[in-house]
C-alpha cells in the first residue's frame, strides 16, 4: 500500500466532500468512495482508518476557502461539473450588430512592457468575436507619454519602453491572435490638437492653470466652477496655442473638458483632455510636449477608425462616459460599449511597472522570468496558449467579478500536453542510498516513456553493482518520511528494507529485499550515483529547485514539456555540460 497515494486520495476526496456539505466532511462517504475507487484495498481498511482520521481533523481545521483552495491545488479539475458539450459557456452575441457595415474591434495596450496574464482577456475576447463575425481586428499601441519628465525618476513611473512594442506582438502571435491593421497613437498628435482646438472653439474646452490639488479641493470636490472656465474662446485658443509652443511646463497649465462641474460622479468633473510632458517619447523623441489623455484619444480614433464595438474592463466605465460625450458633442455615432467584471488574481501580483522595475535592478532575468507572469514567461513555461484561451473564454462576459485561480489554467494545459510529456527520474535535494547485498552484477531498469501509450517506448536506465552494493540518490522529500526497517519500493527496479538513515551524512543504508512489484509498499524515484546529470528548475516564484535525473534527460529536445515522476511538468530551456535547465509548467 503507498501511504502517499492513499492520503492524497483520502485529502481530495474529504476536501470535496467538505466543500459541498458546508465545510464538514462524512467520514464514512469519504471511507466508501476510497473503498469504491481502490477494490484492492479494501482488505487494508482497518489500517487506513487512522490516516483518514488524521485527514479529516486536519480538513476540519479549513474554513470553506481555504478547503476549495487546498482541493484545487491537490486536483485542479476537482470543481469541474461533468456534463455535454452544451454545458460549455458560450460568448454571446455582440449587440448593434445591423447599425454597422462591419465589426471592428480593436486592441489598445499601453507598451510599458510586455503583456501579462492578466491583459490576456481582453484580447482573446477581442479575437474571438472578430473571428465569429469575419470582422476586422486593429492593434492601436496607446503609446501616449504616460509620467511627466518630473516623475520619471518615481519607480510607479509609467512610461512606453522601446522593447515593448515588439514585446506586444510577440505575445500576440503566441496567443494565435491575427491583426489586420497596426496604428501607433504617438503618430496621431496632430489629429488629436485639431479636435481639442475644436472644442475649444465650440467652447466646450478651456485651458486651466490650477494647481492640481487646488482644483480638486476647491472646485471638483465642492462642484464649483474654476475662474478659468469661463475665459472667452479667443483666450483659451490664445492660450492653447502658447502650450504647444512650450510657454507653459509640465503642471502648469492643462487643457479640460467642459463635461460639467455637477456631476454626480466627481471623476467625471470637468476632465483634462491634453496636459504637457517634456519628457522624451521613444519613437517621436521631443517633438511634440502636449499630449492627449487616454479617453480623450479613444473617443477620436475609435470614431475615425470606425470602431463598432469596445470590449473593456468594467473599472473603465468612466473613460466610456468620456468617450461618449465627445461623440455625442459632434453628433457621431456611437460605438458599442461592452463591459466585463474586473477578474482579479489572488495568488499572483501583476503589475508592468513592478516588473520593469526588478527587470532593470536585475532581481528578474527579463520578461520571461515566471514572477512577470508575461505571455512571453507562460510561453516558457511551457504553457499552451490554447489552454490561456479556452481557461479566459469560459470565464464568458459576466460582469461579476471573478477571482481567477491559476490552477484552471494548469487544468486545461495538462490536458493538452500530459500525453505528449515523457516521464523521466528527477530526484530534488538528493540524498545518497547505498543497497547491500543485491543478487546481480548490474541492475537494469526499463521504465516506459509514457505510461499510457506503451507505444513510445521504453527509457534505459542501468547501475552497476560492485561487491553486493549499489549506490543510488534519492529525494531529501522522500526520505524525510523513511524509517528503519520501512520496506519501500524504488520504482521500476526493486523493493529494499531501509536499515539507517544519517540525514548529518545525508546517506541512507538499506539491504535488498525482493524485485517483484508489491502495491502495498511506498514507490519512490531515484537516479544512479554513477550515471546521472544535474538539474535545476526555476519556479513561478522565482525559487531554483536543483537535483539529479536520469541520464536519458541528455537526449531530450529543448522547448517540450517533459514530467519528472512525482514532481510535476518542466519545459527543458537548455543543456550545457551535462546540466540541463528547465522552467517549472505546473
Amino acid at each position: 500500500m503507498d501511504i502517499d497515494e492513499v492520503k492524497k486520495i483520502l485529502w481530495i476526496n474529504g476536501l470535496k466532500n467538505a466543500v459541498e456539505f458546508g465545510g464538514i466532511p462524512n467520514k464514512k462517504a469519504v471511507m466508501g468512495k476510497l473503498m469504491a475507487e481502490r477494490k484492492d484495498l479494501r482488505a487494508k481498511s482497518k489500517s487506513i482508518m487512522p490516516i483518514l482520521d488524521e485527514v479529516i481533523n486536519e480538513i476540519l481545521n479549513l474554513d470553506v476557502e481555504k478547503q476549495t483552495e487546498k482541493l484545487l491545488q491537490l486536483d485542479p479539475t476537482a470543481l469541474e461539473k461533468k456534463g455535454t458539450v452544451e454545458d460549455k459557456r458560450v460568448l454571446p452575441d455582440l449587440p448593434d450588430i445591423n447599425k454597422f457595415k462591419k465589426v471592428v474591434m480593436r486592441l489598445a495596450p499601453y507598451p510599458s512592457g510586455a503583456l501579462h496574464i492578466g491583459n490576456a482577456r481582453m484580447i482573446v475576447l477581442n479575437s474571438e468575436y472578430v473571428k465569429r463575425y469575419n470582422g476586422e481586428l486593429i492593434l492601436f499601441y496607446d503609446d501616449t507619454i504616460g509620467s511627466p519628465k518630473s516623475l520619471r525618476d518615481s519607480p510607479k513611473a509609467k512610461y512606453v519602453l522601446p522593447e515593448a512594442y515588439e514585446l506586444i506582438k510577440e505575445g500576440l502571435e503566441w496567443l494565435g491572435i491575427k491583426i489586420d491593421k497596426i496604428y501607433y497613437k504617438s503618430d496621431r498628435l496632430e489629429i488629436f490638437y485639431e479636435y481639442c482646438e475644436k472644442l475649444i472653439s465650440d467652447d466646450m474646452a478651456y485651458v486651466c492653470f490650477c494647481d492640481a490639488a487646488e482644483f480638486r479641493e476647491k472646485y471638483k470636490n465642492l462642484k464649483k466652477e474654476c475662474p478659468h472656465r469661463n475665459q472667452s474662446i479667443s483666450k483659451n485658443m490664445e492660450e492653447w496655442k502658447n502650450m504647444l509652443k512650450g510657454k507653459y511646463h509640465e503642471t502648469e497649465a492643462v487643457v479640460r473638458m467642459k463635461t460639467g462641474m455637477t456631476q454626480k460622479d466627481p471623476a467625471l468633473r470637468d476632465q483634462i483632455i491634453m496636459r504637457i510632458s517634456e519628457a522624451n517619447h521613444p519613437r517621436v523623441g521631443s517633438k511634440y510636449i502636449v499630449w492627449p489623455m487616454l479617453e480623450f484619444s479613444w473617443a477620436i480614433d475609435d470614431h475615425l477608425l470606425r470602431i463598432s464595438h469596445i470590449i473593456r474592463g468594467i473599472d473603465l466605465m468612466k473613460e466610456g462616459i468620456i468617450e461618449e460625450f465627445v461623440w455625442d458633442h459632434f453628433s457621431w455615432k456611437a460605438a458599442s460599449l461592452l463591459y466585463y467584471g474586473r477578474l482579479r488574481f489572488p495568488q499572483l501580483k501583476l503589475s508592468k511597472t513592478e516588473s520593469r522595475n526588478k527587470i532593470q535592478e536585475g532581481i528578474y532575468t527579463g520578461w520571461e522570468d515566471p514572477r512577470t507572469w508575461s505571455l512571453q514567461s507562460l510561453k516558457t513555461r511551457g504553457i499552451k496558449p490554447e489552454a490561456l484561451r479556452e481557461a479566459l473564454l469560459d470565464l464568458g462576459m459576466s460582469q461579476s467579478g471573478i477571482s481567477f485561480s491559476v490552477d484552471w489554467l494548469y487544468a486545461k494545459n495538462k490536458e493538452l500536453i500530459d500525453e505528449s510529456s515523457n516521464r523521466y527520474f528527477f530526484v530534488q535535494d538528493p540524498v545518497k542510498l547505498i543497497i547491500e547485498s543485491v543478487p546481480s552484477k548490474e541492475i537494469r531498469s526499463e521504465p516506459l516513456l509514457l505510461p499510457s501509450n506503451p507505444k513510445k517506448g521504453r527509457r534505459i536506465i542501468t547501475s552497476t553493482v560492485k561487491k553486493g552494493k549499489l549506490n543510488l540518490y534519492l529525494s531529501l522529500k522522500d526520505v524525510k518520511n523513511l524509517k528503519k526497517r520501512n520496506i519501500v519500493r524504488l520504482k521500476d527496479l526493486m523493493n529494499i528494507e531501509i536499515k539507517n538513515i544519517d540525514l548529518n551524512r545525508n546517506i541512507i543504508q538499506g539491504i535488498f529485499h525482493s524485485r517483484e512489484l508489491n502495491r502495498e509498499f511506498s514507490i519512490i524515484q531515484w537516479v544512479p550515483e554513477e550515471e546521472h546529470i544535474s538539474v535545476s528548475i526555476l519556479k513561478p516564484d522565482g525559487e531554483l529547485s536543483s537535483g539529479f535525473g536520469e541520464i536519458g534527460l541528455l537526449g531530450i529536445p529543448m522547448n517540450h514539456p517533459i514530467q519528472f515522476e512525482r514532481y510535476g511538468f518542466v519545459n527543458p530551456i537548455k543543456l550545457e555540460h551535462e546540466e540541463l535547465f528547465c522552467y517549472f509548467t505546473h
